[in-house]
């Protein structure tokens, strides 16, 4: 891509493990924080992994403004507070796509668990609060991100749901990017209400197993839908 990506809460470990892989395939990142100071020891420590890089770090709302692709990667409990601050920097046809997962975590609960969101999904959630004109997106849920952010070959699908075929391909394009993920449609938006909660579900597989799978679904064709 020719404009910069950026990573809204991308001192995070998902956000940090995607920014990595970005700037490995040569995309040029832009790391979003609350706190401009850590958005700036992010960038600093991306720089340092992947000589280089082309990698600056700002606070969300400035972040924000700098790609038409957006990714959100905050914890659950801070979706909410971020897309409210976010409001005025989103802008009509930018893309964000939602990483956000309702792990009971975020209520003092287990990981292995999520909680009940009254729009259906996190995805949903943000799409309410989302200015108008934003399209928003879900995918990246079922991706370690300790395997993200490491060095180790990936070999997984990517879960992509939305209501335009059109902006599911722009995500998946970026998606693909990444050397050994592979983006699948999983349908309309409301989907998102499926696909989080395998989050929940690999993060209790993996406790047991003491590992970082993913998913991989099987017999599909070379060609995608949306191509």
């Amino acid at each position: 891509m020719a404009e910069p990506i950026p990573i809204i809460g991308g001192t995070g470990a998902l956000g940090y493990g995607l920014a990595v892989r970005l700037l490995r395939a040569g995309q040029s990142i832009v790391v979003g924080s609350r706190k401009p100071m850590r958005a700036a020891e992010a960038a600093e420590n991306l720089a340092a992994a992947v000589p280089g890089a082309d990698v600056e770090g700002l606070e969300n709302a400035e972040a924000a403004k700098r790609g038409p692709i957006v990714f959100l990667t905050v914890p659950f409990r801070a979706q909410s507070e971020t897309l409210t601050n976010l409001k005025g920097a989103l802008e009509e046809g930018q893309l964000l796509v939602d990483c956000t997962v309702p792990l009971a975590a975020a209520v003092s609960g287990k990981a292995t668990r999520t909680i009940g969101v009254w729009q259906g999904s996190a995805a949903q959630q943000a799409k309410e609060m989302a200015p108008e004109g934003v399209t928003v997106i879900s995918a990246l849920h079922t991706v370690s991100a300790p395997t993200l952010g490491g060095d180790g070959q990936l070999d997984e699908d990517v879960l992509v749901c939305g209501d335009r075929r059109a902006d599911k391909k722009r995500v998946a394009d970026v998606i693909e990017l990444i050397d050994g993920l592979r983006a699948g449609d999983a349908g309309p938006l409301e989907s998102a209400r499926i696909v989080e909660p395998l989050t929940a579900l690999l993060i209790g597989i993996n406790g047991r197993y003491k590992a970082h799978a993913g998913i991989r679904i099987t017999g599909l064709p070379d060609q995608a839908p949306w191509a």
